[in-house]
């Protein structure tokens, strides 16, 4: 009866473990029984209460079979689960996925390299399988972990590494794939995952030995793909967990010098993410730039060189509300590199520390291109709106002497480093403002920033001159003219140029009435600065054509003829003694610009003068001429007697009298409209400055021997003879009459201006005389730094009146 019992006991066992072990055969090289696995299946997929059981069994043979090495049962466990899976979609799957996620991390624990790729396998083709419910309970913390792990592999074949490093990058592909579109799986997001999800696809992408091998056989282009594919699916919230992973991989493994694999990374990651979420990337790379301020030059270059990448890419799409922090950032780093280039300037003794110096200032200043270029070059790339915006900013940065800058503090760096400062900021400018298209001139050169562009157009330093005529170039040149000027010269035929023109609109009317005479004003006193060369002079040339042909009318081009006589009359009357070679130049500059005028206004008595100046000129002095000024000899002084060298106003006026042409005004000479800036010390030096005003007091002081003046009876008869003096009183209430009437309205309020000033300077100089306490020798209370100091006059240095001496 025991033995009956016993032997009947086989029968008995639940059928579903029946099922189960027939699947499996005597050999595990013939592999799974297909007909049993086919009525495992039915079973399954008829009786769905029985999966969670049939998946514990499943999973209960797959551990033995792993602990006793006998991985041809566990190939055969895992192929019956990935039927059962694929075949099986209801609602009573849940317990059997749990039981299938069991197995494959037991796969995935184990060091066996085929194993850990076979388990790879089955959790990807689970990734793929779309759940009709969401899973509440489900994490994959150990997977991402084991997958990352497995992306470092260091097994020593170099096959099987790779294969190891694929079946990684595929683990976290299928992760990816189940998490990110679950919303109750958002925890994917999270830093700890990142923190293992990203590092473990850009280690592979950089670690690119195996390039020989093609499609997912590579590490490289499949953890790519895998990278792509996560930051495609990146939603707003999530991309700083995503971007910031990426910064600390290439600080940890410096990446940043060179800089070629973190420039693609973030290639990749602009162009896969979406277009509205740039800013959040600006963003990350911007704060980065700023936790490394300290570090080598090399390493913040190759953080601005991946940020150019970045705002070159975002510029094009949304670039979010970032522009201006973009600016800001970078020419705050800009100023700290200037610091740091000349901060160490005193620390220049011996051999060793020249050399290290020398090339400290080599690097900051691929720092300090890098900055300028994708400065300029996001700001070439914003829409006009937005390039105007920042134009302003970026001025409002520049250092100008004698005005207040608060974002730039200039003090410590000094002389060259504020030129070094501005000289790069007017080169961003420039890479801004180059292909510029304002509709009117006054969007592109509106007061607050033709103001302190001009300002600086009037520095002592050529260079500087020279950058901010390109930069009006820019603007001012809209219909792309500036090419076929190429250069100061005679041009014979301004006609073959073609230049394109519209007819100049009413708002470019208003702007050169209201500004015009600031625009002249800067090109007349830059014409004689001594430092002049012949870049200037041609920059000069174009600066004036391109007003021409963008924005004269009638009543300009005599504005523009008036200017060009009084550059011919300051080069021959030379009261400031400039040297021959800027009277020489400015002379060829006139003649080049009446040349180029007289043939675009097109009047025939206009272009006979001033060809015949030019004949006569390459005659007798060529030195006159542009293509002979820069190469030719001077001469000791300008023959002012010989008018056949010289335009003549008297010639251009009679050759303008046409409808339109206001050629009274021809006979007023011009003279600059004095501004804040000729009484502002603003381009000398503090000692300077305060020579310059004692030399103003002590010569507007009278001299004591000429008061006292000997009568005699010749000076009564003057006195008492009046008649020649109301002639001159008359004489002169003419012409004042005569001025006011004919002289166009801003001169007139320039020289009403400059009357006012006077006085105001004056009074300024009686009221500090006055106003100013006497000495005592008690002392006088100034107040220096929020500290009362007493300073006392010694008796013997005091100076009394004559009555209060004896």
């Amino acid at each position: 009866m025991p033995a009956g019992v016993c032997g009947c006991c086989g029968p008995l066992r639940p059928r579903y473990k029946r099922l189960v072990d027939n699947i499996f055969p005597e050999d595990p090289k013939d592999g799974l029984v297909k007909s049993d696995m086919e009525k495992l299946t039915f079973y399954a997929v008829s009786a769905p209460e029985k999966l969670d059981r049939i998946g514990a069994y499943l999973a209960e043979r797959l551990s033995r079979d792993v602990v006793r090495h006998r991985y041809g049962y566990v190939v055969i466990a895992m192929e019956a689960l990935d039927q059962l899976l694929m075949a099986c979609h209801s609602q009573s799957i849940k317990p059997f996925v749990e039981s299938f996620l069991h197995m494959v991390a037991k796969l995935l624990e184990s060091r066996e390299p085929d194993l850990q790729v076979l388990g790879t396998n089955s959790f990807v083709k689970f990734a793929n399988i779309e759940e009709d419910t969401p899973s509440y309970h489900r994490r994959y913390d150990f997977f991402v972990s084991q997958f990352s792990a497995m992306c470092h592999s260091t097994y020593e074949d170099p096959e099987t590494r790779s294969r190891i490093r694929v079946a990684g990058i595929k683990g976290l592909q299928g992760v990816v794939r189940k998490t990110v579109n679950d919303e109750l799986q958002a925890i994917i997001w999270e830093p700890q995952h990142m923190d293992k999800l990203i590092p473990s696809m850009l280690f592979n992408m950089q670690d690119n030995d195996d390039s020989e091998r093609a499609g997912e056989e590579n590490p490289a282009s499949l953890a790519e793909s895998c990278f792509r594919e996560l930051l495609g699916r990146a939603a707003y919230g999530n991309m700083n967990n995503a971007v910031r992973p990426v910064l600390v991989h290439l600080d940890n493994h410096r990446l940043w010098d060179p800089n070629d694999f973190a420039v693609s990374c973030f290639r990749i990651i602009m162009y896969s993410i979406q277009a509205q979420h740039s800013h959040h990337v600006i963003q990350q790379v911007l704060s980065h730039l700023d936790t490394h301020s300290k570090n080598t030059p090399r390493v913040r270059a190759g953080i601005v060189q991946v940020l150019l990448e970045t705002v070159a890419i975002a510029a094009k799409g949304s670039i979010g509300p970032t522009v201006l922090e973009v600016f800001n950032t970078l020419l705050k780093h800009l100023r700290m590199s200037v610091d740091f280039e000349l901060g160490d300037g005193s620390r220049r003794n011996s051999a060793s520390s020249l050399s290290s110096t020398r090339t400290k200032e080599s690097e900051e200043r691929i720092v300090q291109n890098a900055i300028i270029q994708t400065i300029g070059f996001f700001g070439g790339n914003l829409p006009d709106y937005q390039r105007a915006e920042v134009m302003m900013f970026i001025m409002g940065k520049v250092p100008v002497y004698g005005t207040p800058c608060h974002t730039l503090d200039t003090v410590k760096i000094g002389h060259q480093g504020t030129k070094r400062i501005q000289m790069m900021l007017l080169s961003s400018l420039i890479m801004v403002t180059s292909g510029f298209k304002c509709k009117t001139i006054c969007a592109g050169l509106p007061a607050a920033f033709l103001e302190p562009l001009c300002s600086i157009s009037l520095m002592e330093d050529s260079e500087l001159r020279q950058l901010v005529l390109e930069i009006l170039h820019n603007i001012i040149d809209r219909h792309d003219n500036r090419a076929k000027l190429r250069g100061i010269r005679i041009i014979p035929n301004v006609a073959a140029l073609k230049f394109k023109r519209e007819k100049i609109s009413k708002q470019d009317v208003v702007f050169m009435k209201k500004h015009g005479q600031q625009l002249y004003r800067h090109i007349y006193l830059g014409c004689k600065e001594e430092d002049n060369v012949q870049k200037n002079f041609e920059l000069l040339f174009t600066a004036l054509a391109l007003i021409t042909i963008e924005l004269a009318n009638e009543e300009v081009v005599i504005d523009l003829i008036r200017l060009s006589i009084a550059l011919q009359d300051m080069a021959l009357v030379n009261e400031e003694n400039m040297p021959m070679f800027i009277r020489c130049g400015v002379m060829a500059l006139v003649a080049a610009y009446l040349n180029f005028l007289s043939q675009m206004v097109a009047i025939p008595l206009f272009c006979q003068h001033v060809s015949k100046v030019i004949e006569m000129r390459n005659l007798d002095a060529p030195y006159l001429l542009p293509e002979h000024v820069f190469r030719e000899k001077f001469p000791d002084s300008l023959e002012r007697d010989d008018i056949a060298l010289y335009f003549q106003t008297a010639d251009l006026a009679e050759a303008l009298t046409l409808p339109g042409y206001n050629v009274e005004r021809l006979a007023i000479p011009y003279i600059p409209q004095v501004t804040d800036e000729d009484r502002l010390p603003r381009r000398k030096s503090f000692v300077d400055t305060i020579s310059l005003q004692v030399d103003i007091i002590s010569n507007s002081l009278p001299d004591q021997s000429q008061l006292a003046e000997e009568i005699t009876f010749e000076t009564l008869k003057k006195a008492i003879d009046t008649t020649g003096l109301e002639e001159q009183e008359r004489e002169r209430r003419r012409q004042v009459m005569e001025k006011f009437q004919k002289a166009p309205f801003e001169e007139i309020a320039a020289h009403c201006e400059s009357k006012a000033n006077m006085l105001h300077d004056r009074l300024a100089q009686i009221f500090e005389l006055t106003i100013r306490p006497p000495p005592s020798p008690s002392g006088t209370v100034t107040v220096t730094s929020g500290h009362a100091q007493y300073q006392s006059v010694p008796v013997y240095e005091m100076k009394f009146p004559d009555l209060c001496v004896y």
